[in-house]
């Protein structure tokens, strides 16, 4: 009979010294939980919006001989006023928060906020340097201050509840495809969604280059032809969006009531950004008959398409994304934009219009390479 040898004295302390250690590297400042690819994707995105808005419109480039950190050296402003210093704290306090919770897996929670501050405070100093090439643009020391000051307030938010939110993110990741790839998927959602704040484009319409390239519309405008051309790229938009939506969603997630009420939630972005950044009573102006006849066609196509299998479904997302795009292109120019973008061009919603049309006119040409990235990946 094989005898029981009695477990040494190393392995029955184990047990109680591995939750001393867990709470060891809590108080180094290690974090408790991972908080995936996500932060990581958002973070480039929004440095990347950071970057656009800050130097937008990127015309007049000119030298006037001074040194690019001249301004450092520069008193108080004379031109100021509250609201700009709240936009400049405000446009930094989610760079802050974002980077700080990407590194925090690698860095700790400390490590990754510190971090997150200089590296916020050397992207507004290399932005504002930038700015003194263009006529359009004023650096100031007052801005770097209060965009380093939001990149602090970002990192300390991120010390504070970034570990809670990581541990809620995590719970909530069964919610998501089994890829690799999900979280960016989410975040090229995120920036659809995000040019569909802007008046000047028709509804969901995405992909339009004419104005980047100085192009003039092929099509003359036409009351019957408008019609029709609305319809249709609103129709292809939302079939391709919805089945885009379809492959970030996880195979125990029903597909129909999520769609739904994503494709609500933009309707009501599009409504309360008409609301606000134009008159009020042209909040609902985007509901015009061709948008309304794209979004019943499309709405019956995208739930037939849902019965697809999925490599299907992702080619026909496709599909409908090229379509629509090249159906943007062909349209005649939108009498409604005009007049909807002459109310609110001003002040920093003039950076506002210029940041959400390059999102929507380069949004296609971004998610066809995630989808042809996915199908490969799901044949």
């Amino acid at each position: 009979m094989k005898a029981l040898r009695p477990r040494s004295a190393a392995s029955t302390e184990r047990p109680r010294n591995a939750p001393a250690a867990g709470r060891a590297s809590r108080r180094n400042g290690a974090p408790a939980e991972t908080s995936g690819a996500l932060p990581r994707h958002l973070a480039f995105a929004y440095a990347a919006l950071v970057v656009y808005a800050s130097l937008h419109p990127f015309t007049g480039w000119r030298d006037l001989g001074l040194s690019p950190f001249a301004f450092l050296e520069g008193g108080w402003p004379r031109y100021w006023t509250g609201f700009d210093l709240a936009i400049n704290v405000l446009a930094y306090l989610p760079l802050g928060f974002l980077v700080a919770l990407a590194l925090r897996r690698r860095l700790g929670n400390f490590g990754g906020a510190l971090v997150a501050l200089l590296l916020g405070a050397l992207l507004s100093l290399l932005l504002e340097s930038v700015q003194n090439w263009l006529p359009a643009r004023v650096p100031s020391n007052l801005d770097l201050a209060c965009n380093a000051a939001g990149a602090c307030l970002g990192a300390l938010l991120a010390l504070l509840v970034g570990e809670r939110l990581a541990r809620r993110a995590a719970a909530w990741r069964h919610l998501l495809a089994a890829s690799t790839h999900a979280e960016l998927g989410v975040v090229l959602l995120g920036i659809w969604l995000l040019t569909q704040l802007s008046p000047e484009t028709q509804l969901f319409g995405t992909g339009d280059l004419r104005q980047l390239l100085e192009l003039t519309p092929a099509v003359p405008y036409a009351a019957d032809s408008f019609f029709l051309i609305e319809a249709a790229i609103t129709a292809c938009h939302l079939l391709a969006i919805g089945l885009f939506a379809r492959t970030l969603l996880g195979a125990r997630i029903a597909p129909a009531p999520v769609l739904f009420n994503f494709v609500l939630g933009a309707l009501i972005v599009r409504t309360l950004a008409a609301a606000v950044l134009a008159p009020p009573q042209d909040a609902l102006a985007w509901l015009t008959p061709g948008a309304g006849l794209g979004l019943a066609v499309g709405g019956a196509a995208l739930a037939l398409a849902l019965l697809l299998p999925d490599p299907w479904r992702i080619a026909l997302a496709a599909l409908a994304l090229m379509a629509g795009a090249a159906l943007v292109n062909l349209a005649p120019a939108n009498p409604y934009s005009a007049a909807a973008l002459a109310t609110w061009r001003q002040g920093h919603f003039f950076n506002f219009n210029g940041l959400t049309r390059i999102a929507a006119s380069l949004w296609p040409y971004i998610a066809l390479p995630y989808l042809t990235m996915t199908v490969r990946r799901r044949a």
